[in-house]
């Protein structure tokens, strides 16, 4: 797992500026997404718990989007750089740097986990380890918010995204890892493609059940 964590921890290093000045503001003209976060942030209120870890968090401009919605948010990025941009940016809230796959949080401590595009860069193969590490976190009832690239085929497609490779996913697919985690998706959303290569922006949320 190694070799691409450094490679897309080396891409984002480099082009933190850029990155943030492309994406601080984003969410202002991402209705959907906008609207699915807001959900997450209800739901995860509602759970009593409102700690919430925002993985792969870059600048940290949804870390703080969660924070003015009334969660405990901190963040967590594989970019050093892009920790420091996001302390620098959103100094009322928490960054650290860590591994998506050795989250440094303790069993079930968490209500909420929101991974924005983050797990795109992983090869298939490890991202079943990865979802692993977010149930992990999470306490029963707690929620996963998870953002990708959708695809209509039947496997994951490589493709060469503007920082470094990533990945699209069918959508049932990813259902099926979610499920195969522990978790139950409880509802998602899939609108205008992203790019011009046609991959839908798919969000789908997720909850642990509560143990009986």
């Amino acid at each position: 797992m190694a070799d691409h964590q450094d490679e897309t921890r080396a891409a984002y290093d480099g082009i933190v500026e850029l990155y943030a000045s492309m994406f601080d503001n984003r969410m202002e003209t991402e209705p959907f997404a906008r609207a699915m976060i807001g959900t997450f942030a209800e739901l995860v209120r509602g759970t009593g718990n409102p700690r919430a870890a925002d993985v792969g968090c870059g600048p940290g401009h949804l870390t703080a989007m969660l924070h003015e919605l009334g969660l405990d948010a901190f963040g967590l990025d594989l970019s050093p750089a892009m920790v420091e941009h996001a302390r620098r940016a959103h100094p009322e809230v928490r960054f650290d740097e860590a591994r998506m796959e050795a989250l440094p949080v303790e069993d079930g401590a968490l209500g909420g986990v929101l991974a924005h595009y983050s797990m795109i860069h992983t090869p298939p193969g490890e991202l079943p380890a990865l979802l692993a590490e977010q149930v992990r976190v999470l306490a029963p009832g707690g929620l996963l918010l998870v953002s990708f690239f959708g695809t209509d085929g039947p496997e994951p497609v490589r493709f060469d995204h503007k920082v470094t490779p990533a990945y699209s996913w069918p959508v049932d697919r990813f259902a099926e890892l979610l499920a195969g985690a522990g978790l139950v998706t409880v509802a998602r959303l899939l609108h205008d493609p992203a790019s011009a290569r046609g991959f839908l922006d798919t969000h789908l949320l997720a909850r642990l059940p509560e143990r009986r």
